[in-house]
């Protein structure tokens, strides 16, 4: 799940700074909730046209994502503050853990769309997304990398965690700067990884 605040070009980003460090702890024992990356986008900085306050969760129960929501569990403040944003919702395909142990200082996000019949077979490039994320998970600045899917637009969604900052060579439509990371339960989290032979039948 992500949702992005695009910030006016002036508006000063050391106010989310200061959010994240008063606040950033709130969900760091939240049940239900793998991963919540609290990040930013900084305009004029790595390429970004826009400053954006956008963080990405990783929710093991749907229930805890909608008690975010709408029971009271915390996106009430980004209404409160900011307007009610659109919210996209991916299912996750696979989820694979690094060896960089340590907090990650950049994210980086990847949109890609599945090809339609008779063009391509969109399994077939899901496949090919698995590998890359088996390899990927070799990467010695990986923290976590996701491969999510979103049935209503057919694309693709990678999401990755990195170390110090996102590789010169990783193809990504876009990269943050991450403030701080909640991971209370991301050891319990499952996405259902599965070969390609699996996927197939």
């Amino acid at each position: 799940m992500q949702y992005s605040l695009t910030l006016p070009a002036d508006y000063d980003m050391g106010i989310i700074r200061e959010r994240v460090r008063r606040n950033g702890h709130a969900l760091d024992d939240r049940a239900g909730l793998a991963l919540k990356a609290y990040l930013i986008r900084v305009r004029g900085v790595d390429g970004s046209q826009v400053s954006q306050y956008a963080p990405f969760y990783l929710w093991n129960s749907p229930a805890a994502m909608t008690q975010f929501l709408i029971g009271g569990g915390g996106f009430q403040n980004i209404v409160r503050d900011f307007g009610r944003p659109p919210v996209s919702q991916w299912t996750v395909i696979a989820c694979v853990r690094g060896a960089a142990g340590e907090s990650p200082l950049a994210a980086s996000r990847r949109i890609v769309e599945l090809p339609q019949p008779p063009q391509g077979d969109a399994a077939v490039s899901i496949d090919d997304e698995l590998a890359e994320l088996a390899t990927l998970a070799d990467h010695p600045d990986l923290h976590t990398a996701a491969l999510a899917f979103d049935p209503r637009d057919w694309h693709l969604l990678r999401f990755t965690l990195w170390r110090h900052q996102v590789p010169a060579g990783e193809p990504a439509g876009e990269r943050y700067e991450v403030l701080h990371v909640s991971a209370p339960e991301l050891d319990l989290h499952s996405a259902g990884y599965r070969d390609s032979t699996d996927m197939h039948k």
